[in-house]
């Protein structure tokens, strides 16, 4: 596109600037397939923070990680924030419910997904439950 008063390129079509360009940036920015796993210790609770994607290789990192840390939640109450997850895999749902299972921890949900999230983590444990006894 040739700006008409200079008869030249515009800043817009060089890649330096533009919606186009700020449109890249930005999901690139909300795309991210992290987790951030945040424990937040008190005297008499635990929380563990999940904010982003639980699944692939940061659902095994959740696992190691829990396993790591699990002893010392042991007298401790625990709670698990799901307020910030935006996605979970079959692999990483597995690893909330192992956490759910081991520790009757307290969901803490914000959204319709992570609702639907804590609903799938204590259903699943409710039905083995019964299955088993």
């Amino acid at each position: 596109m040739l700006c008409f008063q200079h008869r030249v390129r515009c800043p817009e079509q060089r890649g330096e600037f533009g919606t186009r360009r700020a449109l890249s940036l930005a999901w690139r920015r909300t795309s991210q397939q992290v987790l951030r796993i945040t424990f937040e210790e008190n005297p008499n609770t635990i929380v563990i923070k999940l904010e982003g994607r639980v699944a692939g290789p940061w659902a095994t990192e959740l696992g190691r990680l829990w396993q790591e840390k699990s002893p010392a939640v042991a007298q401790k109450k625990l709670s698990l924030d799901l307020r910030g997850t935006t996605f979970a895999d079959a692999g990483g749902i597995k690893v909330l419910r192992a956490i759910y299972s081991q520790s009757g921890a307290a969901i803490l949900t914000g959204t319709p997904w992570t609702e639907y999230l804590a609903e799938e983590v204590a259903r699943k444990n409710s039905q083995q439950a019964d299955t088993e006894s």
